[in-house]
This record gives structure tokens, C-alpha cells and sequence, in this order.
């Protein structure tokens, strides 16, 4: 009866289940299963939260990117005039505009003007990134106009400046006070350009959530960043948004034919794409070093089995010339080994998602008991150390560790399927 059993059956099981819960003094192995069990599940945890860190690091990047940056700046090549002076911009910007907006694809083309000042409050004094936008198109962006974080009133906006959150604390001001802007090139005289120092109250603070943005940006009136950067009749550039930012290739050609002859452009997947494929790279590298931690774990269940296979050479003896077959030894081991590694990846994944999910409170109490601050914005550019769990790399993990697990299972398997049971039983 025992020689026709079916693979993988009840009888298998029962025996497999009897090893595991032998004692010591029983020729089981518990202490090694409890060892390669939590190396498991501490691997797989690992795994799980460096994939969830890295997914949602390069979600938020990405988002608070495209969320305060055009999808596609327009620029202009420039052009001689008249009077044979190289001009760059454009002049009919408006007639532009309406064409970029009605290439298919595009959600928003808005003219602006771009330039370098310098802001002073009381002592402090930093430089900043001047966009010079209408009313309507500032507020259409997302991280940055309407349903932002922010304060202030975006209605003000034509009389006054908008600053980000981490200019408003190096400068120490607030809505309502006001900020020197400084610019180089400014007014011009017979004896050439002198530089131009205005005063504007700010109106709104915006905070992006990147900090770079934060810390540099100024969003100032179309109109009056003109007048500012002696930029009359015309626009610097355009900032066109999609609706498929990832495939912003598909939309060059019909951009540029839109643009017109002197139009030249400007993703940001050309001012990011290297950060982001220097991402790609590490997440590559950090996977591949996760995967041996954890293949290191999945070891230990070939230790356990070899010891439970030494000590359990008798009962194979035994079960051997009762009629069982080498496969169902072979199984009885694979079902010890396997339980190992699925019970350690289900324990990892649980915790993993766990902590993923529960990030933001873990680092908290980090910082509570380190007495510092464990994620510095200045350097990774957003604000919280971010995590996104994904269902493919949830699976992914499991996939790894119960795919290792049972292949080195097999070895320490094959080992006690072929023990010659008249060896087995020789000093008994």
C-alpha cells in the first residue's frame, strides 16, 4: 500500500509534519528550522521594503517633478531682425500657444518668461529662478496652483510674488511682506545696463514637495516679469504639459512643427532622465544584493535537513523496507524544507507590507530615539522617505524566496531518497 502512494500525499505529509515538531532529544532539529525560518522571513522583509522604498522614491520624484515642471519646455533658437541683432524669443507667442495646445496630446501650452534674480529680506538674500506667468496658467499647475499646499491667496497673484516654502524660511518672510528683486540686467541707459531692484510683496507660498524647487523658485506676473527682464512683446519659451508624460517622445515631432522654425525643445525626461536611469541602476544592484541575502538565508534549510536526514537515517531505513519509495522520501524531505521557506517568505511578506505601510510612523520613532533627523531633504531633494507597494514586486519576492527555497531543498532531499536502508539499519 505504501509503495503505490500518490505523490504529495496525506501519509508524505503526516511524516514531514512529525519531523518538524520532533524535539532535540528526538533526532529532530527544531533550533536549526526556527533558525533558517526567521533568516527567511528577515530576508524577504528586507526585500520587500527596499522594493517598496525604491518604487515609491521614484513615484514621488517623478510626481513632484512633473507636478511643479513642464512636461516640455519650447524654447527659441533665436533669429536675426531687421536690424541684424540675434533675437531670441517669440514674438507672437499668443498665435503659438493656441497652436501647441491644439497639437493632440497636449493639456496645456502657456507663454513665460525665465530669468535669474537675486531676493533680499531685511539680512537675508538668496538667488532664485524667475517663471513670469499669467494668473491662469500658474494656477493649472498642480503641485504648485489651485489644491496645493500652500498659503496665501492665489488671487492676489497679478499684484504681488510667489515664493516657495524653503525661500520664505532663507529669506525669513511671510505672506504679506515684501522682497527685493534684484536683476543684473536691468535698465538700460546710454552707458549700458544698470541693475534693475524692485519690490513685490509676496502673495503666496507655495511648497511643491521637492525641495530644490522649493528652495529656488519665484513665480512673478507675465506682464510684469516682461517689463522686468526687458523682455517687451515677447516670450522666452513655452511650457507645454501632456497627458502621457512617460511616452513625451511621441509628442517631439508634433510639438516642434507646432513651435515653429526657430522652436527648439526640451523634456524632462532631458533633466531628469539621468538621474532617473542612475535610479534604474541602483535599484538593479540593491535587487541583486537583497537576492543573495536572501538566497544566504534559504542555506540554512539545507544545514537543518542534512542534520534531520543523519539523524533520521534509522526511520528511512525503516520506512524503506516497509515498501516506501525513494520519491516519497525525496517528497517527505522537499515537504520539511518547503515548509520552511514558505512559512519564512509569508512571515516576511506580512511584516514587510507592514512596515511599508506603516513607514512614515517607523521613521518617527527613529528620529525620536536617535535624537536626529534620519532623512534630510537637502540631500535626496523630497521631504519623507517615501514607500509604494506594488503587486509585482510583492510577488516578485515571494517568487525569489520560495523558487530558492525549494531548489536547495532538493539537494539534501535527493540525499536521503538514495540511503541504502541496509546501511541505515547496519548498528541498530
Amino acid at each position: 500500500m505504501l509503495a503505490s502512494t500518490s505523490p504529495f500525499s496525506r501519509f508524505e505529509f503526516m511524516i514531514a509534519w512529525r519531523y518538524l515538531r520532533a524535539k532535540r532529544a528526538e533526532g529532530g532539529v527544531s533550533v536549526m528550522t526556527w533558525i533558517s525560518l526567521i533568516g527567511i522571513t528577515l530576508a524577504v522583509f528586507a526585500l520587500i521594503v527596499t522594493l517598496a522604498v525604491r518604487s515609491g522614491f521614484r513615484t514621488e520624484l517623478v510626481s513632484t517633478f512633473l507636478g511643479s515642471n513642464a512636461h516640455v519646455t519650447v524654447y527659441s533658437a533665436g533669429h536675426m531682425d531687421a536690424d541684424g541683432q540675434m533675437v531670441k524669443g517669440f514674438a507672437d507667442y499668443d498665435a503659438i500657444a493656441a497652436k501647441l495646445a491644439a497639437v493632440p496630446g497636449v493639456t496645456e501650452a502657456a507663454p513665460q518668461i525665465k530669468g535669474q534674480v537675486m531676493l533680499t529680506a531685511g539680512e537675508g538674500s538668496s538667488g532664485a529662478e524667475v517663471f513670469g506667468l499669467r494668473l491662469a496658467d500658474l494656477r493649472r499647475i498642480p503641485r504648485i496652483g489651485d489644491g496645493a499646499d500652500a498659503y496665501g491667496n492665489l488671487d492676489d497673484f497679478d499684484q504681488g510674488i510667489a515664493i516657495g516654502s524653503g525661500l520664505a524660511r532663507t529669506l525669513g518672510v511671510t505672506v504679506g511682506d515684501k522682497l527685493r528683486v534684484i536683476s543684473p540686467s536691468g535698465v538700460k541707459s546710454p552707458f549700458g545696463s544698470s541693475p534693475r531692484v524692485n519690490a513685490y510683496p509676496v502673495v503666496y507660498i507655495f511648497t511643491s514637495g521637492n525641495y530644490l524647487i522649493d528652495q529656488s523658485r519665484m513665480y512673478m506676473p507675465f506682464a510684469e516679469a516682461q517689463s522686468f527682464f526687458n523682455r517687451d512683446n515677447l516670450a522666452d519659451e513655452f511650457e507645454v504639459m501632456v497627458t502621457d508624460p512617460e511616452a513625451i517622445d511621441n509628442y517631439r515631432d508634433a510639438v516642434m512643427a507646432a513651435g515653429g522654425q526657430d522652436a527648439m525643445l526640451w523634456t524632462w525626461m532631458d533633466s531628469a532622465g539621468s538621474y532617473l536611469n542612475a535610479l534604474k541602476i541602483e535599484d538593479n544592484v540593491m535587487f541583486l544584493i537583497m537576492s543573495i541575502l536572501v538566497l544566504i538565508s534559504t542555506l540554512n534549510i539545507i544545514s537543518g535537513l542534512i542534520m534531520l536526514v543523519k539523524n533520521k537515517g534509522r526511520d528511512i531505513g525503516i520506512l524503506r523496507t516497509m515498501g516506501l519509495t525513494e520519491g516519497s522520501i525525496l517528497r517527505i524531505f522537499f515537504i520539511c524544507g518547503a515548509f520552511t521557506g514558505v512559512v519564512g517568505t509569508l512571515m516576511g511578506v506580512a511584516i514587510g507590507c507592514l512596515f511599508a505601510t506603516y513607514i512614515d510612523d517607523v521613521v518617527a520613532l527613529i528620529n525620536l530615539v536617535t535624537g536626529g533627523d534620519v532623512w534630510d531633504p537637502s540631500i535626496r531633494g523630497i521631504y519623507a522617505l517615501p514607500a509604494e507597494l506594488k503587486l509585482g514586486d510583492v510577488a516578485s519576492a515571494m517568487a525569489l524566496s520560495l523558487g530558492l527555497s525549494f531548489i536547495v531543498t532538493i539537494f539534501p532531499a535527493r540525499r536521503a531518497a538514495r540511503m541504502n536502508p541496509v546501511e541505515a539499519l547496519r548498528y541498530e
